[in-house]
């Protein structure tokens, strides 16, 4: 009798079934609304704009923001992550991470206003975000660490791609709802808008902006459930805590030392470092940069996250297909490549100049409201094309480290991982803050993210695509 084998994991082990690696994807799908709502399109520019009430000053903060919170977690992921090995259980974790994520979600609808003499001032506003980035950081790295024990080899690529796909179309549904329940009303006479926006919403007191934190924790608790009930967990060692605790503790130490045997994912994660500083930094900072240097407001920045959303749900799923094709570490060469040239293009326009030094008129050529101008299409349509590339590169760079890291120790690894990804909340916002208050100037800052991207793309053609093995002892 004829028996199929059951398809192994990158760990070595059996897969998950379809049912189990296809709701590990809802882990992403649930996170990453939050994220796009909050820190790249709506939250963050209006804390900037509006709380701070100075764009380049409200820059300067979240760059020193982002890189407080890459500065916490450089300290404590690394030893997180190695405990987790040792217990054998990921979910307790995420769990832990996605009710604070969804805490702090909700009490950002009281960071109000410069001015208000309610609510949440800057200062605490400041303090609730940088929770918030360590959070989603904490869940990032747990679910990450989860892949090379639930995908088959074969599908990898498809399902970390699927994972980021899925996480920026639930986005666009969401981001769909904010612009038509909340900012349009009022503001176009569309027939199938509502006469005044849902529940009451105040435009003046920018609660359409502070809705996103609330909306955005509803959606994590809510999405996240397939992970929770269907995706297989780690093994529990039965060991002790505190005996956990110590010896993971130990094994980063261990690692450290050890780092000539790990050489490859040493220079993969040193490359990794400066690569997705640069590219993330790009995201975060596209609305910031975008709403001042073209005075977009958050009708012009929903807009910008569901084109963009859109595009980078395409761009992951047939990334996807092209990792599981050309390999990892060829899909992770050509989104680099292409999204360095892109950002060179982006920080060459503004309203009355693109590519540097072609004037272009700021007068609109058509009579839409939003994106009327030249260099605002121009700038639309290259962040596009920047999408499709970066969640190329987001999903190609999962793999790859799943590929190359040893499963046993594959939390640590992923640790370290997301360590070297979330210095992008180290390195990259500090080089931004800094070169924007050195400079006065957006376009400056922004710039500086060329210099990581490239530097991190030299570094990668040192990579292999080939799994370490535990270090001897």
């Amino acid at each position: 009798m004829n028996r199929t084998s059951e398809p192994l994991s990158l760990a070595g082990t059996p897969a998950a079934s379809p049912l189990g690696y296809y709701s590990w994807t809802f882990g992403q799908a649930a996170r990453d609304p939050l994220y796009i709502m909050v820190i790249i399109y709506i939250f963050f520019p209006y804390f900037s704009n509006v709380v701070v009430g100075d764009p380049i000053r409200g820059q300067t903060l979240i760059g020193y923001l982002n890189a407080g919170a890459g500065a916490f977690m450089a300290l404590t992921i690394p030893f997180m992550g190695a405990i987790a090995d040792k217990i054998g259980k990921r979910k307790p974790w995420i769990f832990g991470s996605h009710i604070l994520m969804v805490l702090i979600a909700i009490a950002l609808w009281w960071i109000l206003p410069a001015g208000s003499t309610a609510g949440v001032g800057m200062e605490l506003g400041f303090g609730l975000l940088l929770i918030l980035l360590i959070a989603f950081g904490y869940a990032e790295v747990f679910h990450n660490a989860m892949l090379p024990a639930v995908t088959p080899i074969d599908k990898a690529g498809i399902v970390s791609g699927l994972a980021f796909s899925l996480g920026n179309m639930c986005a666009i549904g969401l981001l769909v709802f904010v612009l038509i329940a909340f900012a349009l009303p009022g503001t176009l006479d569309w027939s199938f808008l509502p006469e005044a926006p849902l529940f009451g919403i105040d435009k003046q007191s920018h609660e359409h902006d502070r809705i996103v934190g609330p909306l955005g924790g509803l959606w994590l608790l809510l999405a996240s459930i397939p992970l929770f009930l269907f995706t297989p967990d780690g093994i529990a060692s039965g060991d002790p805590v505190l005996a956990s605790v110590r010896q993971g503790l130990k094994d980063v130490v261990n690692t450290v030392k050890q780092l000539k045997h790990y050489s490859n994912i040493a220079t993969y994660l040193l490359a990794r470092m400066f690569f997705n500083d640069g590219m993330a930094g790009v995201l975060v900072f596209n609305g910031v940069y975008a709403s001042g240097t073209f005075g977009w407001d958050t009708i012009a920045l929903l807009l910008l996250g569901i084109f963009t959303s859109t595009s980078a749900m395409v761009g992951a799923y047939l990334g996807g297909l092209v990792d599981d094709k050309l390999g990892s570490i060829t899909t992770l060469k050509i989104a680099i490549g292409m999204t360095t040239l892109i950002l060179i293009g982006l920080v060459s326009m503004q309203p009355d100049t693109v590519f540097f030094v072609v004037p272009v008129s700021t007068e609109p050529i058509w009579s839409s409201p939003y994106f009327n101008t030249i260099a605002e299409i121009m700038y639309l349509s290259m962040f596009q094309v920047f999408a499709l590339f970066f969640v190329t590169g987001l999903s190609a760079s999962r793999t790859l480290m799943a590929k190359i890291s040893p499963p046993e120790m594959a939390t640590q690894f992923f640790a370290l991982y997301s360590l070297s990804g979330t210095v992008t909340a180290f390195l990259a916002p500090l080089l931004v803050g800094i070169t924007t208050a050195f400079f006065q100037s957006q376009r400056a800052g922004f710039s500086s993210l060329i210099l990581l991207m490239l530097a991190g793309a030299v570094m990668l053609f040192l990579v292999k695509e080939e799994r370490s093995t535990v270090a001897p002892g």
